[in-house]
């Protein structure tokens, strides 16, 4: 609502309405924010924000993340770049295509009908985009270099077909990457997720591990500490070995992967995953009756989730296969059992149980009454190591190793995972563990039995979907020439129009029943072939489209070498850090691909990370079922643009969530009034000088100006809204009390107000600046220096204490000196009083700020 302050007699009313219906259109015709300017010399940035997914009207965590993002594009204006701040939307993807089925419509339709909405709200925000590089990854233009980048990774042979173990959502019909299953449910509808063996596409995200993992270390101290954690985490890179284990009746031996070689001699069976092609192909050739107790489990296991499977609470289940291997070092025969808690997509399948050194062993072994075998003995002192002795706990005296209680995990249910000596492990015997690891896999190398290895948590990345709503995959399927890849000159593959179609999910692509579209001539052979009627995963359209920008309107190239050079990598990336794992590490693994493809000269996209919080309300995460939401238009069309921008920057640091029920946008509106009635109630004119003005006040503008770059490139956004009120406070003071609204200081404090502003209020700080007497527009003003001298305290405060307590204040120089400091101090009255009589027992001085005197207790 209008706003404006009773108390100063001013009869300016500040309207937020009206100043954005003035300044929305003539921003529109002046189009400040276009980067493609000829001749423009400026250095340059590039401010990205996640772009939005069109699922309905922007809501409040836009207005965070966007407000953010716009912030930091609008700063890097003013500290004189040429700052790229483009606007897309990603446009594809299950949510659509549901909203669809449940309504009877065209995705498209739905799609596209959302995307306006959201450009009319993002208007009225008005965040600082180049509106020319806007995209949409639906629209064919887009994802025609989906598919071009997709045969760019096979002819690498980074994107591969093979039967696999996928992860199926029951309900949307569709497989899903490993990332987007989250505690077990579907992330996007929250249904409990299945196993179900499928041919899919999968990228060799797995190629580029280490890559992935090591190249964490050039975004120390840009990216958000738990941000790199967790991408780490992901990762999980693992240094072991790779063991030949011999199965009898087999030819082939089995890898077994494993992280402790030095435990070869401990492994007393063997157990592999259910749902593996290994576990099948044992149970075939076992007896009738296993077989058929292992298709019963197998279905049993592919019921639950991995994180079911993992957890270590649950109780251990298996069967033994009725079939043996051979240890490669002992020749040992160890039994072959199957059990849930190991995952087909871990290592090769199968794992050597080692169960006194695993704990997960170990507590299988003591479920089916499986030896345990100790061989590292943990009491065992090592060499450089400093020795916890234990001792006796009635008498307190030091036990020696041959004293101590027998190792016995099986017993105590507590697994051995500590250093220690080799023993029971034939000529291994009395190796610590570390140097057993290193001489044992050299033992494995040099017998052709195992070597060296690195084991990733990664998984390749699954890009296909069973879905309509995406990009094609561009390949054609001949019964003569098996995968053939759609010819470059060929694309895009487009989509056929979804009416007529039966998009409900059903288990197989609606591109399938699509017989016209999915016929074709196969571009080798001339004969009759078949599309793929999977569609990609959307994390494939995000995984680039920062580069899209950059040619947004280029339909010869998907980006163009030069303009890449010019702007990218992004400088600043804004977004919600439940994309920490998903996105970003996908985009990080398609910029790696691009850069040995010659693409682009970087290997890293993002080179610093802002993750904002959520806004909340009362607590809880909004919900219109809970009946706790706040409309982002509702919040809009009572308070206007500028105070929701305001309110976000205040509430606090950008990583806290915001609860909505402790800020006040009202509050907002009414400092917004407070400092608008700055610019007009200004009487000087804009060629004053300065330097005539109030001393007190220029000292205030200045520490502003020099201390909020500072502020706003360590994200403190709250902190300089905080500075800028004490500005408008100051200000006011010397309007109505102090030397007028004639003063130089008056005027140069109500344009450093609108300069700083800006940042938070782009339509109240341009209608300040042609209050002010200016052109439009204030967002293209560089910052002003400030002025050093003006940065000197005249004089500051002292704090003066008796043990502790706060006595007294003492005005006093900058430059005072610790024995002038005490002097004043102990000649306060305040501090006689509270001495009395006593000496102090010591005098602790922090010149100019703290005297303390400490009496003896």
């Amino acid at each position: 609502m209008p706003d404006h302050d009773e108390r100063d007699g001013s009869e300016a009313r500040y309207d937020f309405a009206a100043i954005q219906a003035k300044w929305l259109p003539a921003w529109e015709e002046l189009r400040p924010f276009r980067t493609d300017a000829p001749g423009d010399k400026r250095p340059r940035k590039y401010v990205l924000d996640m772009f939005p997914y069109p699922s309905g009207d922007l809501h409040m965590g836009h207005a965070e993340a966007f407000g953010f993002g716009d912030i930091v594009a609008r700063y890097w204006r003013q500290q004189g770049f040429n700052v790229l701040h483009p606007i897309g939307w990603d446009s594809f993807g299950l949510p659509a295509e549901n909203a669809a089925i449940k309504r009877g419509i065209d995705p498209r339709g739905w799609t596209y009908d959302n995307i306006a909405q959201q450009k009319r709200s993002f208007r009225i925000y008005a965040p600082s985009f180049d509106w020319s590089k806007e995209l949409h990854t639906s629209d064919p233009e887009y994802y025609k270099w989906n598919q071009w980048l997709f045969l760019k990774l096979y002819e690498k042979g980074l994107a591969y077909r093979k039967d696999g173990s996928v992860n199926w959502c029951p309900n949307d019909q569709t497989v899903l990457a490993n990332e987007q299953v989250i505690d077990g449910h579907c992330e996007r509808c929250g249904f409990a997720v299945v196993k179900k063996k499928l041919t899919q596409w999968y990228f060799r995200v797995t190629d580029y591990g280490d890559r992935l993992l090591d190249d964490l270390n050039q975004l120390e101290g840009s990216w958000p500490s738990r941000v790199l954690t967790m991408q780490r985490n992901w990762i999980g890179r693992s240094i072991g070995a790779d063991v030949q284990f011999r199965i009898e009746g087999r030819n082939e031996p089995i890898a077994v992967y494993t992280t402790r070689p030095d435990t070869l001699y401990g492994a007393t069976f063997l157990v592999v995953a259910p749902d593996s092609d290994l576990a099948s192909e044992l149970a075939m050739d076992a007896p009738a009756h296993v077989r058929e107790r292992f298709d019963d489990y197998l279905r049993q296991t592919q019921a639950a989730t991995d994180i079911e499977r993992l957890s270590t609470d649950r109780e251990k289940t298996g069967m033994f296969l009725e079939r043996y291997a051979i240890n490669p070092l002992s020749g040992e025969r160890l039994p072959i059992w199957t059990a849930d808690y190991v995952l087909a997509e871990y290592g090769h399948g199968a794992v050597m149980a080692v169960p006194a050194h695993d704990q997960r062993d170990l507590d299988f072994a003591r479920t089916f009454d499986l030896p345990v075998r100790v061989v590292v003995d943990t009491n065992a002192p090592i060499t450089g190591a400093i020795p916890v002795i234990p001792t006796d706990p009635e008498t307190g005296e030091a036990l020696l190793p041959e004293d101590l209680p027998p190792l016995d995990p099986a017993s105590t249910g507590v697994a051995l995972t500590g250093d220690g000596r080799l023993i029971n492990s034939g000529p291994f015997n009395g190796l610590s563990k570390n140097n057993a690891i290193h001489r044992i896999t050299e033992a494995l190398e040099s017998s052709s039995i195992g070597h060296a290895a690195r084991n990733f948590r990664l998984r390749d990345w699954l890009i296909s979907r069973q879905r309509y709503w995406g990009t094609p995959i561009p390949i054609i399927h001949c019964p003569a020439c098996g995968e053939v890849p759609v010819p470059e000159d060929q694309l895009p593959v487009v989509l056929p129009d979804a009416e007529g179609l039966d998009l409900k999910p059903k288990g197989t692509s609606p591109l399938g029943a699509a017989t016209e579209w999915s016929t074709v001539d196969c571009p080798n052979c001339g004969g009759k072939a078949t599309r793929d009627s999977d569609t990609m995963d959307t994390f494939v359209d995000s995984s680039w489209y920062y580069l899209r920008y950059l040619s947004a309107n280029d339909d010869t190239q998907a980006f163009d070498p030069a303009e890449v050079e010019k702007w990218a990598p992004v400088d600043q990336y804004v977004g919600g850090v439940e994309h920490a794992i998903l996105h970003l590490l996908y985009s990080r693994f398609m910029t790696k691909v691009l850069f040995d493809l010659g693409y682009v000269s970087f290997t890293e996209p993002f080179m610093s990370l802002l993750n904002q919080g959520q806004v909340i309300l009362n607590g809880a995460a909004m919900s219109k079922s809970k009946g706790n939401l706040v409309e982002f238009a509702d919040e809009l069309r009572q308070h206007g643009a500028d105070a929701l921008r305001m309110t976000i920057a205040f509430a606090g640091p950008p990583e806290d969530d915001i609860d909505w029920a402790d800020v006040s946008a009202a509050g907002s509106a009414k400092f917004l009034a407070r400092a608008w009635r700055l610019a007009h109630d200004v009487t000087s004119s804009p060629d004053v000088e300065w330097r005539s003005g109030d001393i007190a006040l220029r000292r205030v503008t200045h520490r502003l100006l020099a201390d909020a770059p500072a502020l706003v490139e360590q994200f403190k956004f709250n902190v300089v809204v905080a500075r800028l009120m004490e500005l408008v406070n100051a200000t006011r003071k010397a309007i109505d009390s102090g030397p007028g609204p004639q003063d130089a200081a008056v005027r140069e404090a109500a344009e450093v107000v609108t300069l700083v502003l800006n940042l938070f209020a782009p339509y109240t700080a341009e209608d300040m600046w042609q209050a002010l007497g200016y052109e439009p527009t204030v967002a293209l003003q560089l910052w002003r220096r400030a002025d050093p001298s003006l940065l000197i305290e005249e004089s500051l405060t002292a704090i003066v204490q008796v043990d502790g307590k706060v006595r007294d204040r003492v005005e006093v120089s900058p430059k005072i000196g610790a024995d002038e400091l005490e002097g004043l101090a102990r000649a306060s009255a305040a501090v006689q009083r509270a001495l009395g009589d006593r000496e102090p027992a010591s005098v602790v001085v922090r010149a100019p700020r703290l005297v303390n005197f400490v009496t003896a207790k």
